[in-house]
């Protein structure tokens, strides 16, 4: 293991990172989605929201929830969080936006990418690094990434996250296009 590696798991296992450790709200997936969720849900199926979803997002999002500490993202209504991984290549930290949901007293985020033809790079980080931290403004407790492979659970899964982002079923259909099967991690405590 690298220098660079080690002192990011240092990091992460400590909780440190500069960044404020905000618990992460709980989101029960079995709640109908608000009036203003599914009108935010409409904007991002025109082709403009896809844009600024696919295009500004992911650049603004790590920025906006760490500077309101989680209270503010360009997801607006979404369960938005900062995940922090330690790079598969690089060995340093990488902090990307996500959406959550809770499973019991895990945390599950999908690796959509929208529904292109790769994985987002988070995915990989976590494949080669599992130890990660998910809050709404960074930082948060150590837990261990494990992606959800058993065809059964995937499926109990996805009813639960297509009642979060009910967009969940259109990147499928796109993600299949590429034959790629998008994948759902679980975290949980360390």
């Amino acid at each position: 293991m690298t220098q660079t590696v080690r002192d990011c798991h240092s990091a992460l296992a400590a909780g440190q990172g500069g960044f404020n450790t905000d618990l992460l709200p709980r989101l029960d997936s079995h709640d109908k989605p608000s009036p203003l969720v599914r009108a935010y849900i409409a904007f991002l199926r025109t082709s403009f929201g896809r844009w600024v979803a696919m295009n500004v997002a992911p650049s603004v999002d790590p920025w906006l929830l760490r500077v309101t500490r989680g209270r503010v993202g360009m997801g607006l209504t979404l369960p938005s969080a900062l995940l922090t991984t330690v790079g598969a290549k690089t060995g340093q930290r990488r902090i990307n936006a996500v959406l959550y949901f809770h499973d019991g007293r895990d945390v599950m985020v999908i690796a959509s990418n929208y529904g292109g033809d790769k994985h987002p790079s988070w995915y990989h980080n976590l494949i080669a690094n599992p130890r990660a931290q998910i809050a709404k403004a960074g930082g948060g407790p150590v837990m261990i990434a494990t992606e959800v492979t058993d065809s059964a659970e995937r499926e109990r899964l996805w009813s639960l996250a297509d009642r979060v982002y009910p967009l969940y079923a259109s990147y499928r259909q796109r993600a299949s296009k590429h034959n790629r099967t998008i994948p759902i991690i679980r975290l949980s405590a360390s």
